[in-house]
């Protein structure tokens, strides 16, 4: 403990000596910054939060921390939900969500360029100037970052069609555990010199290296947008109407399945009436010259199964009808404190998977609101806990052990997009087994000797 003691002070001492004041906080100043969305909360308070202005201030953080072999958390909003930016006692947190810039914005080339604390709705909106937009769009894209949409390789309402965060990014510049800068990818679409550093960096939770700036692709704004709304009188009904949609060759830019429970609870937080109107909401949004065409199709499919179905053409509208999705999360946490899991099944297996929730939370006597990114089988289980209970309850854990082991059965992954962080780690080798486990792990510690960066998450 001695030696800790002395370790902390020395690091602390270095880093108000080489950073601006305004850049170190430490006691109760760092408390905001101990924990993520996920509802996981980590034992202490961090060391100190240094507040990242520059790539220097990275730099220098991470030397000082690996030459005393101090914990390093990266950090950008702190809208992480699988633990994966909590920060316990002897740790620092790298924030850097006030490197903000978007430093180069090229329509010819469709390109940006950005710093990882921008808000990935914002960068959005300045492509949208140029008849542009930046394709991922996971539901916090008003509150998260782009370093973290990366951190995470997070994906999101659009990520049927448009894909995740990995499909977006071509290159980026990073800091290594010992304070090495390197730059990986490109500013091309094409590229295969060398190992692809950038899709590996994409996705590491933090754990290998600290992601500085980005160079993302944008996309052309689509001519037409059409958007339904068909209501099912259950969940695994509307699972059962995207699967037929799926089989006809459908590929919707957007496809969200809301079940009667989470319905319940936007009508609750929001004023709507959405639950009256049936226990299951499918969201679908078409896009491109060919939007029309699609939607009318989906609602020829959808018709025979749904309970009703509305469509509309006009911005104003549509952002209504998914209003009810951006909102879910923010309703259910006003009912308690959540535990989210995101699996993903093969697309087949989405109605199964719905059936298979609905059994789990009866037998573990656990409340469970379940959510759906539909057109790619990645469901986001939402367990509302006591708000009151500091550690989550034994049956919640088993009842999340269930959710993991059915989705591993049925062919699908631990996490379709929120990251393994800590509330997954148990049951990562069930799913990587031990000679790919074994492999990541070598991958870290040549990334990170050390293990400064991040310890305790995603491996």
């Amino acid at each position: 403990m001695t030696l800790q003691l002395g370790t902390d002070e020395t690091l602390l001492k270095a880093l108000r000596r080489d950073l601006p004041a305004a850049a170190l906080s430490t006691g109760p100043l760092a408390a905001p910054y101990a924990t993520d969305r996920s509802g996981s909360h980590p034992y202490g308070l961090p060391l100190a939060v240094v507040h990242a202005a520059n790539a220097d201030h990275v730099r220098t953080t991470l030397r000082h921390a690996h030459a005393l072999r101090v914990p390093v958390v990266p950090r950008g909003a702190g809208t992480g939900l699988s633990g994966g930016a909590n920060a316990g006692v002897g740790t620092v947190v790298l924030d850097l969500s006030r490197m903000n810039r978007i430093l180069d914005l090229d329509p010819h080339d469709q390109i940006a360029v950005v710093e990882p604390g921008v808000i990935t709705a914002e960068l959005d909106r300045a492509a949208g100037e140029f008849g542009l937009r930046y394709a991922p769009d996971p539901a916090s894209a008003a509150i998260s970052t782009v370093g973290g949409n990366i951190a995470t390789n997070a994906g999101g309402l659009r990520c049927a069609k448009y894909g995740v965060t990995r499909d977006a990014v071509l290159g980026l510049d990073a800091v290594l555990a010992d304070g090495t800068p390197v730059r990986t990818g490109r500013r091309t679409v094409k590229g295969v010199t060398g190992y692809d550093l950038t899709a590996l960096l994409t996705g590491s939770e933090g754990t290998l290296a600290v992601i500085t700036a980005a160079t993302v692709r944008l996309r052309p704004l689509p001519e037409a947008t059409a958007t339904v709304a068909a209501y099912f009188d259950t969940f695994a009904e509307g699972a059962e109407a995207m699967a037929e949609l799926t089989a006809a060759r459908l590929e919707p830019s957007m496809a969200e399945l809301l079940d009667g429970p989470v319905l319940g609870a936007v009508d609750e937080a929001q004023g709507t009436d959405l639950r009256s109107r049936g226990g299951a909401l499918l969201l679908l949004q078409c896009d491109g010259r060919s939007a029309a065409a699609e939607a009318e199709l989906a609602v020829r499919l959808l018709r025979d199964r749904a309970a009703s179905v509305e469509t509309t053409s006009e911005p104003v509208e549509a952002e209504r009808l998914l209003s009810a999705r951006r909102l879910a999360l923010p309703s259910l946490e006003r009912l308690g404190r959540v535990l989210i899991e995101d699996i993903a099944v093969p697309r087949s297996q989405l109605a199964t998977a719905v059936r298979e929730i609905t059994v789990i939370a009866g037998r573990h006597d656990v409340r469970i609101f379940t959510f759906a990114h539909a057109a790619d089988g990645n469901l986001h289980p939402i367990l509302v806990l006591d708000p009151a209970s500091q550690d989550i309850p034994d049956a919640a854990w088993q009842a999340a052990g269930d959710i993991f082991t059915a989705a591993l059965r049925l062919g699908g992954t631990l996490t379709g997009e929120h990251g393994v962080g800590t509330l997954k780690r148990r049951w990562l080798a069930d799913e990587l087994g031990p000679e790919q486990h074994a492999l990541q792990q070598r991958i870290k510690a040549a990334f990170d000797p050390h293990h400064i960066l991040n310890p305790g998450k995603a491996l």
